[in-house]
């Protein structure tokens, strides 16, 4: 089994212009499956998560260089996963031209049809519960219980106070709870 190569080598190695491209390779090897679970939790369609984690790499592969290390490696892959999810279904949305409550039937359409998705009943209905939230409680909710992230991971990765953060949780928790009780 290989070695995991730490951020802080990776970034000198990509630094380096005789190594960047290995460093690359490394890099998506290390965080593209973390990243597109992250992603396809927020676009639900496989097709789109894997056209949402293409353009993530993009986006790396132009900024990396200029990577202050403010954060760690994974906080900034992440924010950038998650502002190009958001950036995704905007666009999908604005050009639907349609409500949030008919963006989410058509997002819990694709979840039902995906032949990626492997649930069994009380799986799918969670997700079909999480699409009912607002955009930014589903976002939170999906990194503080699938992803596990600390409030203030999420802080950094959100731009939003953790008080905000700890409130969207508890809002979704709720609507989730109520989602249960209502959609038995």
């Amino acid at each position: 089994m290989k070695e995991e190569i730490s951020d802080k080598d990776l970034l000198v190695r990509f630094r380096s212009e005789s190594t960047r491209n290995l460093a690359f390779n490394q890099l998506i090897e290390k965080y593209q499956k973390r990243l597109y679970w992250h992603i396809r939790r927020l676009v639900i369609d496989h097709d789109d998560a894997d056209d949402v984690i293409q353009e993530v790499f993009i986006k790396v592969w132009k900024n990396l260089s200029n990577f202050r290390e403010d954060s760690q490696l994974y906080t900034w892959l992440y924010r950038i996963a998650t502002n190009e999810s958001i950036t995704f279904l905007n666009r999908q949305k604005m050009r639907a031209s349609e409500s949030f409550e008919d963006h989410a039937g058509y997002l819990v359409d694709k979840l039902t049809d995906s032949i990626y998705v492997d649930g069994n009943h009380i799986q799918m209905k969670l997700q079909r519960a999480i699409l009912t939230l607002p955009e930014k409680q589903r976002i939170v909710f999906n990194m503080k219980y699938f992803d596990e992230m600390k409030y203030e991971e999420m802080s950094e990765v959100l731009d939003t106070s953790v008080g905000a953060l700890k409130a969207s949780y508890h809002h979704a928790v709720k609507k989730i709870e109520e989602y249960f009780k209502h959609n038995e």
